[in-house]
């Protein structure tokens, strides 16, 4: 099964991504994101460090979701409990690979550790 058909399984991942990818006009203020987060969410990666609450992750992702052109999946494992999934980030200056680890309960995200390069991430014109 490719890594898109497996995202396309889950409703918070097809959700989560849909959102990363949507555009930041659309993206506005997070809150179409919230309702696919737990309450006591969870973020940690190599830039911000270890993040909690929702909101907090919402208006920190907005640099990201700015920055991205295009995701193209490479490879994604997912289960009811949680998924990874690793994936190229089209940015504006480079591509940068980031594999995101995720925790799901009740039907939501409860937590998400990513990995990447952040050396590469902002010399690629990520913030």
């Amino acid at each position: 099964m490719s890594p898109e058909a497996i995202i396309e399984t889950s409703t918070a991942l097809r959700a989560y991504y849909a959102i990363l990818l949507g555009g930041i006009e659309r993206y506005g203020d997070g809150q179409e994101l919230l309702p696919i987060l737990a309450d006591d969410f969870t973020f940690e990666g190599p830039i911000a460090g270890r993040v909690a609450g929702a909101a907090r992750f919402a208006q920190g992702v907005k640099g990201f979701i700015e920055a991205v052109r295009e995701i193209t999946f490479v490879q994604a494992v997912a289960t009811d409990d949680g998924a990874a999934v690793l994936y190229d980030a089209e940015l504006p200056n480079a591509t940068v690979r980031f594999a995101e680890f995720f925790e799901f309960e009740g039907g939501v995200i409860r937590a998400v550790r990513i990995q990447y390069s952040a050396a590469d991430y902002i010399a690629a014109g990520g913030h």
